[in-house]
């Protein structure tokens, strides 16, 4: 499908986001027509401004419709006359909510929507950014490689966000299975993502290294995470939306080995000098974070459902990142 400049067109959702504009820029590039939605069109500017710290000066390519996953309203245009959507846009975690599904409706309802309206306007496929929090969490004393073929444990306690993930992703696979009438899904699942930061929307891994130079993080979570560049995450994308074998299938995406709280401190430390003279260099024991946590919905957040991992499990659960 091309639009009348005889360009393919691409609806990417949530146009101000952390990998959605990392996304938007290699598919400008790459000579794509590019959608893109945003809950408010008072943001435009703010997203130009982004892509062009970016490195995009031409926006003749990028158009904005408004549109919000809460709501029914305009995703009929949003998808018209694309042959392929990336749906990035996501609900993120809340710190102080009151009930899960305040993560896990928005999250499930808006994919529903994007895939109801991408199946009418007869989209070719539809590539969902789901995470690892939709392949890895809950399940206990796991001592093979996690792959593609695993899904979160429901029926552990997960926190919502990972849950709304799980679910979210869960529902689109049933939507394509029982009503997709052809259309195609690949998803891809990122562990913690980093990169070049263009605006104030950014990833959760980031805000960590933020607060972690603006001295917020006093001692170190003895926490080991898996960090994946926005970057590659965005290739990714576009290879999930082009490659024939990629109908049907989930992307993990990761970089080298895990790395602690710890480890990551010393990687600023050794490289951006008195930059990093707040960071800290020293561990927390794992009784102090949980007890923390009780009064810290921040840390509940991030932090107290991964301390006691061993580094070798993370290891284990996290594969290279394949590009099919």
């Amino acid at each position: 499908m091309k639009d009348l400049n005889g360009k393919t067109a691409v609806l990417v959702t949530g146009g101000s986001g952390f990998i959605a504009d990392h996304c938007i820029i290699k598919l400008l590039e790459q000579g794509y027509k590019v959608r893109t939605t945003l809950r408010s069109l008072n943001r435009q500017d703010e997203v130009k401004d982004m892509l062009r710290k970016g490195g995009i000066d031409a926006f003749e390519d990028l158009s904005f419709m408004e549109a919000d996953l809460s709501k029914d309203n305009n995703w009929d245009k949003a998808v018209q006359g694309c042959t392929y959507v990336l749906h990035i846009a996501s609900p993120t975690p809340i710190v102080n909510y009151k009930h899960e599904d305040e993560m896990i409706v928005p999250a499930k309802e808006g994919v529903l929507r994007v895939l109801r309206a991408a199946r009418a306007a007869r989209v070719k496929r539809v590539v969902l950014t789901s995470a690892y929090g939709a392949v890895g969490m809950g399940n206990i004393n796991r001592t093979t490689p996690y792959t593609e073929k695993d899904w979160s444990n429901l029926k552990a306690n997960l926190h919502p966000y990972q849950k709304s993930k799980t679910i979210a992703e869960k529902t689109a696979w049933e939507f394509i299975s029982n009503e997709g009438a052809g259309l195609e899904l690949s998803t891809v699942n990122p562990v913690a993502v980093m990169g070049p930061v263009l605006g104030t929307d950014y990833s959760h891994s980031n805000q960590v290294v933020k607060k972690m130079l603006e001295g917020e993080i006093g001692a170190c979570p003895k926490v080991y995470c898996c960090h994946v560049d926005v970057r590659d995450v965005a290739d990714l994308h576009l290879l999930a939306m082009t490659h024939p074998n990629a109908n049907g299938e989930r992307f993990l995406a990761t970089t080298g080995n895990a790395l602690s709280m710890l480890d990551v401190a010393n990687i600023l430390k050794k490289n951006l000098g008195e930059t990093a003279a707040k960071v800290p260099t020293r561990e927390l024991p794992n009784w102090f974070v949980r007890t923390a946590a009780i009064f810290n919905p921040s840390l509940r957040v991030n932090m107290q459902k991964r301390v006691g991992i061993k580094r070798s499990s993370y290891l284990s659960g996290h594969p290279a990142l394949v590009k099919k």
